[in-house]
């Protein structure tokens, strides 16, 4: 009995540290603000972007943009192949947009401004289940002219993406923040 008295607190803070390893993330679309427009260089594309994250069901995607001039529209993979924007799943016209992935899958997005789909403002991200392995990456639209590099600079090298924000603080429902209230509780007992 008294052995068990001993390990019930670190199994709590085992658990309680490594809890926060399954929440859902917030991701900006792009990595930046406003992230959510035609992307320049043409090489450097938004389906970069979403290709080095890791989407799982839960995460949150924000979309920052010009609610002025653009919108979001999450389409079928038939109108994102074609950059079609009559009658899509979901319009959001609000910045900033904040869409939750509640399926696994692939979802699409597209811009709904004029010609700024065929500019690359696009996306596929793919979601993938808690209950399953990640899916392999899209592959490129059949018929869909690859990214050329910008002619003002055809030599200069494209920095990646940024990581997501990794900032690890006391939130409350954070490993951390648990494991803070593990010791004092045992502290005063």
């Amino acid at each position: 009995m008294a052995s068990l008295i001993l390990i019930s607190p670190v199994v709590f803070l085992l658990f309680a540290t490594f809890y926060h390893l399954g929440e859902a993330n917030t991701f900006i679309v792009g990595g930046s603000f406003p992230g959510w427009r035609v992307p320049d260089p043409a090489n450097n594309t938004l389906q970069h972007w979403a290709d080095s994250r890791r989407f799982r069901v839960g995460d949150t995607l924000e979309f920052y943009y010009d609610s002025k001039n653009d919108s979001v529209l999450e389409v079928t993979k038939e109108n994102y192949k074609n950059c079609i924007t009559e009658k899509p799943l979901n319009e959001y016209r609000a910045e900033p947009t904040m869409v939750t992935l509640n399926v696994s899958g692939p979802h699409y997005f597209i811009s709904g401004a004029p010609g700024h789909c065929t500019k690359y403002e696009r996306l596929i991200v793919v979601v993938q289940s808690p209950n399953h392995p990640p899916m392999p990456t899209p592959k490129p639209v059949p018929g869909a002219a690859p990214p050329t590099p910008s002619s003002e600079s055809p030599t200069s090298p494209t920095a990646p993406a940024p990581a997501p924000n990794t900032a690890v603080g006391l939130v409350a429902g954070s490993g951390i923040f648990w494991a803070i209230v593990a010791i004092i509780g045992f502290a005063w007992a």
